[in-house]
């Protein structure tokens, strides 16, 4: 039998990593035509509009993802300061009279047939760049503070530019994968603690200066107190839960989609699969976005033993992101933690989302082709391989 060094030695992340994004990405157009016909019906007069998009964004977020895959990762490496840039620009641009707002938030800037949400593109734009400042300045980020201070002025910066919008919930993501970038460089504890505490005293100002997440905060805390006001949506979210039972009601049967729960499409798609398919269709969810975030670290654990510093780095950035974002949607559906606004990466409505989740996943698969061309170039210099150059499938 063989043990668990063989085990993860056998691992292969590719597969792994593609049969679980797709997997989610159809369940998710599944279960966005089945919350949102009657809304759709309702407000657009046509049951098929929220289908027809999502579908139309997952066709052109297979496409990115394609264009993704043939983009050496030298070439993200090279253009650190552009995405930096592209990422700051978006992210002002929102705030000029080109941002739309929509319940009292501006985060999308329209482009035709959709609207951007800027946080999007800004959060993978900063990933990139700071993967790219770890590589380099490693030894300055390491052995000074000017050094592990710079990346932070920089994501203070987005911070602030985030919150103003406001974006909370897209400003505690990327900090959260940032930090997280930075532990795993190999900073020290004695600077990485005084960064915590600085990140959570920051975020409880945040939330105790502002009423509305204030008044979110209390209601998570106990939803049932207000449940016909500031915790209705939680509530809503909660009895779906409940409905779902073991087995759920059955695809296409909720009735917590039926105006009931807002935003049942997008932030809450998780509670809708609860109602429909119980337990055993969360915990397969749960299962898919486990198995895709493991082999994101295993690709970029094997990225580093190959010394790919900037593949490896680049790969951590991008699953905490998508791990990161799963976890706090799930946690805010289940009741586990306050409203943030934020969507199930692959599962809930929304282009923008949907396609740089896709261009995420199309990185991390080159970072593992290169990789693989990199093992098997090394084989045929040993003699063990025929002689010729690296080819792709």
């Amino acid at each position: 039998m063989p043990n668990r060094n063989q085990w993860l030695g056998e691992l292969q992340p590719l597969p792994m990593l593609v049969i679980s994004a797709v997997a989610l990405l159809v369940m998710g157009v599944v279960m966005i035509s089945s919350a949102s016909m009657d809304m759709a019906a309702e407000t657009m007069g046509n049951s098929y509009h929220y289908v027809i998009r999502q579908l139309l964004f997952a066709a052109m977020g297979c496409v990115l993802a394609l264009i993704a895959v043939n983009v050496p990762i030298s070439w993200w490496e090279r253009s650190g300061w552009l995405l930096l840039g592209i990422g700051l620009v978006v992210l002002v641009l929102v705030l000029t009279p080109l941002g739309r707002t929509v319940n009292g938030s501006t985060r999308w800037i329209p482009f035709g047939l959709f609207n951007v949400q800027v946080s999007e593109v800004a959060k993978l734009c900063l990933i990139a760049y700071l993967a790219g400042y770890v590589v380099r300045r490693r030894e300055e980020l390491l052995n000074t503070w000017s050094g592990f201070l710079k990346p932070l002025v920089v994501l203070g910066v987005a911070s602030v530019l985030l919150v103003i919008q406001p974006d909370f919930g897209a400003t505690v993501v990327l900090v959260s994968a940032a930090a997280g970038m930075i532990f795993l460089s190999g900073v020290r504890l004695s600077r990485f603690v005084p960064l915590i505490v600085t990140l959570v005293v920051l975020g409880a100002l945040l939330v105790l200066t502002q009423p509305y997440r204030l008044k979110r905060v209390v209601s998570y805390l106990d939803p049932w107190k207000d449940q016909f006001d500031s915790g209705y949506q939680l509530t809503q979210s909660l009895i779906a839960f409940g409905r779902g039972d073991w087995g759920g009601v059955g695809l296409g049967n909720s009735i917590q989609k039926l105006f009931y729960l807002p935003e049942a499409h997008t932030d809450f798609i998780f509670a809708i699969i609860a109602e429909e398919f119980g337990l055993l269709g969360s915990l397969i969810v749960l299962a898919l976005f486990t198995l895709l975030v493991v082999s994101g670290f295993v690709i970029a654990r094997r990225a580093e033993k190959a010394d790919m510093p900037f593949g490896a780095c680049f790969s951590y950035g991008i699953t905490l992101l998508i791990g990161l974002q799963a976890t706090i949607n799930i946690a805010v559906s289940t009741g586990m933690l306050p409203t943030k606004g934020l969507t199930l990466p692959l599962v809930s409505y929304g282009g923008s989302s949907l396609m740089i989740m896709c261009i995420c996943i199309g990185v991390l698969a080159r970072v593992e082709m290169e990789r693989l061309d990199q093992v098997r170039l090394g084989q045929e210099k040993t003699g063990r391989g025929k002689r010729g150059g690296a080819v792709y499938d």
